[in-house]
């Protein structure tokens, strides 16, 4: 059974006595969200899709503003779960309430750092790449399966681990209580045969790359390894709260979207919110509200409010299962919201998801990523292991690549690694940056 005094270290990779934080007034969850807010991959979320890709209108929710709001629920599920924890357990009275929302509101801020432009649809398209494009096929002999199960399987998640370890000497070096909470999915891509019935395994954390980092992490928390073999663990308690407070957000800050593009009406807005409210929907209340875009900002916000509250009794009702591993579902399945939430989700597919502006931008994004990596791959993989075929325009192709890029390439000491940094290069791009090079790469802008 894993036990809460290791599960909240603070201790971080490569760690010494001499560089323990001193500071009484910042706590060292409290650096960790500090270090990632300030880092290059979260900056970039400021222009990567959410649901609707390069929106023209302001209140449209980016993967930064997405990402805040997250981070923004998860602390508050932390700090109630925190406040139930240390009431429970006489040896944690070291801990605060507030360390428990410093670890969740850092996961949840870092939860979508991995993912590349264009949303869900960027994850599919470097795996179709992998998977479809001929040229790519050439690299399958070059790497063993479970690299190119990475690569065919590209997961946003693994990527984000990947970017939260990477060069710990200099990097983030976050703890090993938010890297931990950070990971929904503590398993590898080998993972065929996946329980269905545990909600962690329904996709991958970490790529080859990482494996050994990740089970650094677990081994000094005491996450239960539930597969020798292919170092699968139970998660993180804190993890359930990290996907709690998505499932949330997106479930109701989408809806709000889809109002605020004109897919949904008010009518159909307010009706969910208030069937989540239940007794606490006063539509009274509503008529001192000068507009409908008003209205469903109060109603969005105690609607979450709510969440968090259910959230939080359903986690402390399951704490000891979740503790020996016997829990592992999404807590938003089971709390008494959980059949609107999922009317919700069906609702949401049909009229926001599906729309046509969201399938045509998906669509180029598909191709801008095919494009950008087709070209790139080509011509480092030419370069570097086949370079009887290096030509002129691959070494034009090559010199676009930022100087740091080109570093890491040199130092690469596989084809693996190889196409690992250039997906880190793809993946890393903004939505309008990578319009912008795959447009000039294409002849299409010279500006």
């Amino acid at each position: 059974m894993m036990n809460w005094k290791n599960l909240m270290s603070s201790s971080r990779i490569g760690d010494s006595k001499e560089n323990k934080n001193t500071n009484p007034l910042r706590s060292d969850f409290e650096i960790d969200y500090d270090r990632i807010i300030f880092s290059a991959p979260f900056r970039n979320l400021q222009d990567k899709t959410q649901v609707f890709p390069l929106p023209d209108q302001d209140f449209v929710h980016t993967r930064l503003t997405h990402s805040l709001e997250v981070s923004s629920v998860g602390k508050s599920l932390g700090k109630n779960v925190g406040a139930a924890v240390i009431a429970k357990y006489d040896e944690l009275s070291y801990l605060t309430p507030h360390d428990f929302g410093a670890v969740v509101g850092a996961a949840a801020l870092a939860h979508d750092v991995g993912n590349p432009p264009f949303g869900h649809s960027g994850e599919q398209a470097i795996s179709d790449f992998f998977l479809h494009n001929a040229k790519a096929q050439k690299i399958k002999s070059m790497v063993s399966e479970h690299e190119w199960n990475d690569l065919v399987r590209f997961e946003g998640n693994a990527q984000g681990f990947r970017l939260l370890t990477k060069n710990q000497k200099q990097g983030l070096r976050l703890t090993f209580a938010t890297l931990a909470a950070f990971t929904k999915y503590p398993c590898t891509s080998t993972l065929t045969n996946q329980d269905k019935a545990r909600k962690s395994q329904k996709k991958y954390g970490y790529f080859k790359a990482e494996e050994k980092a990740f089970c650094e992490v677990a081994t000094q928390l005491g996450l239960l390894q539930l597969d020798k073999n292919i170092n699968t663990f139970v998660r993180h308690p804190l993890a359930f709260l990290v996907e709690a407070a998505d499932d949330i957000c997106y479930s109701i800050i989408d809806l709000e979207d889809g109002f605020g593009l004109g897919l949904v009406s008010f009518e159909e807005t307010r009706d969910f919110l208030a069937e989540i409210l239940g007794e606490s929907y006063y539509p009274e209340k509503l008529e001192n509200i000068a507009s409908d875009k008003e209205k469903v900002g109060v109603l969005r916000a105690v609607a979450i409010n709510t969440l968090i509250h259910q959230t939080s009794e359903i986690f402390m009702k399951y704490e000891k299962d979740i503790l020996n591993g016997a829990f592992d579902k999404a807590l938003t399945d089971l709390i008494p919201s959980a059949s609107t939430l999922k009317k919700l989700s069906s609702f949401s597919v049909k009229r926001i998801y599906q729309s046509r502006q969201v399938l045509e931008k998906e669509a180029a994004g598909f191709e801008v990523i095919d494009g950008l990596l087709e070209a790139f791959m080509e011509a480092v993989f030419c370069k570097f292991y086949n370079k009887e075929s290096y030509s002129g325009r691959h070494k034009s192709v090559y010199r676009l690549l930022p100087s740091e890029v080109q570093f890491k390439l040199d130092w690469a000491e596989s084809p693996y690694e190889s196409a690992l940094e250039i997906t880190d290069y793809i993946s890393g791009m903004t939505d309008s940056s990578a319009v912008k090079q795959f447009r000039i790469m294409k002849g299409m802008s010279l500006a």
